[in-house]
């Protein structure tokens, strides 16, 4: 992997997989369109009931091949003690030195609203970063150029939430399904024993996580879709581009609010 002086993409994932799971669909996407994507392991999930760290890089590495990843990294901060303890800054400023050496124009990072305190910890930690590296005076160690991404979008968790984009991945939902499948050591049916069972190997973790993303495709009459909400205002100097291209009576389903 070659990186290039700026990401178009980088999405921060607390876990190995948890991109992958949430939001892999996009990056396949965008890599098919020849973007550069790329995806930061926060922690390398050293406390998962199943497979091992070494393990777990493999099974990254496999993945981030089949997604078109152009860079794949991991931080090795510490799995269930993101954003704790007295080493926060610390954290904070490994995330900020990534974010200025990679300068994506778009970060991924996951929604707030979820059921695992790494994930909404791992929102905090990177929400943070995000800003701090816009500070000239912080952690100048990481990075003496300070920066400021474009965009920021929360890629949807176990959280149910109403988005305010869907992205349709239909035509990578294949790859996507391949890119989850690489995780074996997570997806593969535990054991009858209690202390092995967790909800990605209860067996039906994959057909969930494609379930999930028909669900959201249905509200732009796409097959597929993975669901993100924006923490600013969208805006186009293209409105007719951007309000026809999935117009609203192909959609099977309406939000809420509607």
């Amino acid at each position: 992997m070659t990186t290039p002086p700026q990401l178009d993409l980088l999405a921060f994932a607390p876990h190995p997989d948890d991109v992958e799971l949430c939001c892999g669909g996009t990056l396949a996407l965008l890599a098919k369109q020849g973007r550069s994507c790329g995806i930061v392991d926060l922690t390398e999930g050293e406390l998962s009931t199943g497979g091992t760290v070494p393990i777990r890089r493999e099974e990254a590495a496999k993945a981030a091949e089949v997604l078109g990843l152009t860079v794949r990294e991991n931080l090795a901060l510490p799995d269930g003690g993101l954003h704790l303890g007295a080493d926060v800054t610390k954290q904070i400023a490994a995330v900020v030195a990534v974010l200025r050496r990679l300068r994506p124009r778009i970060v991924l990072l996951p929604h707030h609203h979820t059921r695992h305190p790494d994930h909404w910890s791992a929102h905090e930690l990177v929400r943070r970063a995000v800003f701090l590296a816009g500070v000239k005076r912080f952690a100048p160690e990481a990075g003496e150029h300070k920066f400021h991404p474009d965009n920021v979008l929360l890629y949807h968790m176990r959280g149910v939430s109403n988005p305010q984009l869907v992205v349709d991945i239909s035509e990578v939902s294949e790859i996507k399904q391949r890119a989850i499948a690489c995780y074996a050591s997570q997806l593969a049916p535990s054991s009858s024993a209690p202390n092995d069972q967790t909800l990605l190997n209860s067996g039906n973790a994959a057909e969930s996580i494609e379930n999930r993303d028909r669900f959201y495709g249905s509200f732009i009459g796409a097959r597929h879709g993975e669901p993100f909400t924006t923490t600013t205002m969208i805006g186009t100097n293209d409105p007719l581009s951007l309000l026809t291209a999935y117009p609203m009576t192909s959609a099977q389903f309406l939000p809420e609010r509607f």
